[in-house]
């Protein structure tokens, strides 16, 4: 049972939105790449890359190689893996409208302009990273 829930503009997931949309992942893995680790990108992709990493049993490494899948949470401007070159990329969410960068696969993908926020995330946070607001 998801625990998806939308209030003031947001999208709230729950643990177990992120489990199936890491099993989606973990699928097209299995059927479209040959990767031999997996990265996070930090903050929002470390923790579905490390549970791609402990499904899989591929290991997670600091320093990708050319055969390293790339994990972010979100593909909504596309500027964070688009500045990366990567060659094969993941997503949990994937936003078409928004994003200048298409990743190699994708969980699910939103059509809408609310900001999906993760259970990692506090539910009060401002619709765009606490790290790029100017202080």
């Amino acid at each position: 049972m998801s625990i998806k829930s939308h209030t003031e503009n947001k999208i709230y997931l729950g643990w177990h939105d992120v489990v199936c949309l890491v099993d989606t992942l973990c699928e097209a893995i299995d059927d479209h790449l040959t990767i031999t680790s997996v990265h996070g990108i930090s903050r929002g992709g470390l923790i579905p890359a490390v549970m791609v990493s402990h499904k899989m049993n591929i290991p997670y490494v600091d320093t990708p190689t050319e055969s390293t899948l790339i994990i972010d949470d979100i593909c909504d401007s596309g500027k964070t893996l688009k500045d990366l070159n990567a060659l094969s990329t993941a997503t949990l969410y994937y936003k078409p409208h928004t994003s200048c960068y298409t990743p190699t696969i994708w969980g699910d993908t939103h059509d809408g302009d609310e900001w999906i926020s993760f259970p990692w995330e506090l539910h009060d946070s401002e619709t765009i990273q606490d790290y790029k607001l100017d202080k």
